[in-house]
């Protein structure tokens, strides 16, 4: 007694099987792209705290900080060093505070114009809960910037250096600077909530009630 064949899949019994192996694929990739935290509308589970900081910062971007453009979701810095007096330093050395980063060159007009504002605003504002880390890019005659720095009176700003440009390059490759100055905003979780390119007055009125209120968030 022979076997019974068996019956070929239905043209449309193959197509569902398809189907349904494609939505495990995109479910699973789903998953995987938010706990590694990739790029576009989901959050990674490491900058959850920074989307509500997002959101109550974005109203704020207004007068002489109408350039800062909100980044939703908040996403994760890449990793670079720079330098300082205490040794190298990342960003993870001010994880718990917000960031005020701010990237800057004796070389450039802008830079120079907008550091005693940032000066002012460290000094009226900085606290345990808040920081201006102003990072100076210069790449030659770097002993020309501490003196630069003392001629200007700027004495409130911790002064942070990175010599060789890596941070510039890492910044550059997520697209998030394409010259200076530029401001970045980081939420005490380390990740990117706010960006801005060119100056801004930083000790106005429209600055300090952002800081005041990125203070107030739990």
């Amino acid at each position: 007694m022979t076997e019974p064949a068996i019956a070929p899949l239905s043209r449309r019994k193959r197509a569902s099987l398809v189907a349904l192996g494609l939505l495990v694929a995109v479910s699973a990739a789903f998953v995987l792209y938010g706990r590694l935290g990739g790029r576009g509308n989901v959050v990674p589970d490491f900058c959850a705290d920074s989307v509500a900081l997002s959101e109550r910062s974005a109203s704020l971007y207004r007068g002489d900080i109408a350039a800062m453009r909100a980044v939703t979701p908040p996403r994760p810095m890449p990793t670079f060093a720079f330098a300082s007096v205490e040794g190298s330093k990342t960003l993870a050395d001010f994880k718990g505070r917000i960031v005020l980063f701010n990237l800057w060159a004796t070389w450039c007009v802008p830079c120079r114009e907008e550091m005693p504002a940032l000066d002012r605003l460290e000094a009226e504002r900085g606290s345990q809960n808040f920081i201006v880390l102003a990072l100076n890019m210069d790449t030659r005659n770097t002993e020309r910037v501490p003196q630069w720095l003392d001629d200007n009176n700027i004495k409130k700003l911790v002064r942070y250096s990175d010599a060789e440009g890596k941070t510039f390059q890492a910044l550059r490759k997520e697209g998030l600077v394409t010259g200076l100055p530029t401001t970045l905003l980081i939420g005490r979780d380390g990740c990117l909530i706010g960006a801005m390119s060119g100056p801004a007055k930083w000790d106005g009125a429209d600055a300090l009630a952002l800081v005041a209120a990125l203070q107030k968030q739990p």
